[in-house]
């Protein structure tokens, strides 16, 4: 993509503009990960949970590696809740910040076990309250576990490709999370978010790469206004 092409994007001055290529990159996130799903193993939503709070600042890989052993030792809410704290930082301590982290999981798993009967609650407004848990964990959970489109994930990936394929005006940087999913929210429909940030997700690690995205075989490209203008280093030029 040349710069000529690119400077076209900067004619898309309204939202029903900027939607109608949305709608354009929907389809063909759609075409390319038509069963794009959440990468973190799970079999309930506590499992979701306790996971997604473990993968902050980790991988899906070592998460994964991590959470079978945890739920095998203890897998309700009420057993996590009353676990030695060393024994559960023991588990969790190749995730990272694993002091923090067994500190979040087992101040959700009291309060899930005190307040809500010990079941994951399934609103947005509950599962804020519980310790460890923001609104992207709490998008995580509804989305995936509850089936609830109630926001869009906004992780390091999803950011960044948000701000690559011009899907988000408001924010400074792929990191401000809370305008690019008010902005994602404003483009595409409810029943696609759980979807969208799955599928950006995948993007993001499969082609969209960090350093040096594959644009050449990208078949987003074509509704990228950042498509072509990275040097073999992988530094943006636009």
């Amino acid at each position: 993509m040349t710069r000529t092409k690119s400077a076209g994007f900067a004619l898309e001055k309204s939202l029903v503009d900027k939607k109608k290529r949305a709608r354009k990159v929907l389809a063909g996130l759609h075409k390319l990960y038509p069963e794009a799903d959440c990468a973190l193993a799970h079999g309930d939503p506590l499992q979701l949970l306790i996971a997604t709070i473990l993968s902050a600042q980790s991988t899906d890989v070592t998460v994964n590696k991590i959470t079978p052993v945890l739920f095998q030792r203890y897998p309700t809410a009420r057993d996590l809740a009353q676990a030695p704290p060393a024994e559960v930082e023991r588990i969790v301590h190749s995730s990272g910040f694993f002091r923090q982290k067994t500190k979040s999981i087992q101040g959700a798993c009291r309060k899930i076990v005190e307040e809500f009967g010990g079941k994951v609650p399934d609103t947005l407004e509950q599962l804020v309250t519980l310790p460890g848990v923001a609104r992207k964990t709490a998008n995580v959970v509804l989305g995936t576990a509850f089936g609830k489109n109630e926001g869009i994930v906004v992780d390091t990936h999803v950011g960044r490709l948000a701000t690559r394929l011009g899907l988000t005006w408001t924010s400074k940087d792929g990191k401000d999370a809370v305008k690019i999913e008010r902005d994602l929210i404003g483009l595409f429909p409810q029943d696609e978010w759980t979807f969208l940030g799955h599928a950006l997700i995948w993007h993001g690690r499969r082609v969209c790469f960090a350093r040096k995205p594959n644009c050449p075989g990208c078949t987003l490209e074509r509704h990228c206004p950042s498509a072509g203008l990275f040097n073999e280093a992988g530094d943006f030029r636009g």
